[in-house]
């Protein structure tokens, strides 16, 4: 059993022609449930950032307005793998097995991707690598 968890929140965009990625925070999970709930609060944290409630009274008035039907709904993708039961119980039983896992979504600007990977799993594939060492 992988106890420890790295999970990390990353948007990428472009800049200058080149991808660049923007840390937008990362957690060191001491249980599996805690790193599948900083994933769906992160999830859901991007979510209300780029969709807030147009009543909210942190936003000036009119000042949220409408995106066009093309451009791809990344908080109601990222909302919907928030509140999927199916969807959590998979990433649990890939972290369980020591698996990264990957959840990516994208608009016409950006890329968020959450991923998620076992500390121990991390540290067994460093071991697991041999040094060769020249002979005497």
């Amino acid at each position: 059993m992988h106890d420890e968890f790295l999970c990390h929140v990353t948007a990428y965009g472009v800049c200058g022609g080149q991808r660049v990625g923007v840390p937008l925070g990362t957690y060191r999970a001491p249980t599996l449930a805690l790193a599948l709930w900083w994933m769906r609060d992160r999830a859901l944290w991007i979510a209300e950032r780029l969709d807030p409630h147009p009543d909210n009274p942190t936003y000036p008035p009119n000042s949220v307005v409408p995106v066009a039907d093309t451009v791809p709904d990344v908080p109601s993708a990222l909302r919907a793998w928030s509140g999927n039961a199916t969807e959590q119980e998979l990433v649990a039983e890939e972290l369980a097995a020591g698996n990264l896992v990957r959840i990516a979504t994208s608009d016409d600007t950006t890329e968020y991707e959450l991923l998620a990977e076992s500390v121990d799993a991390l540290r067994m594939q460093r071991t697991a690598r041999v040094i060769a060492t020249p002979a005497a």
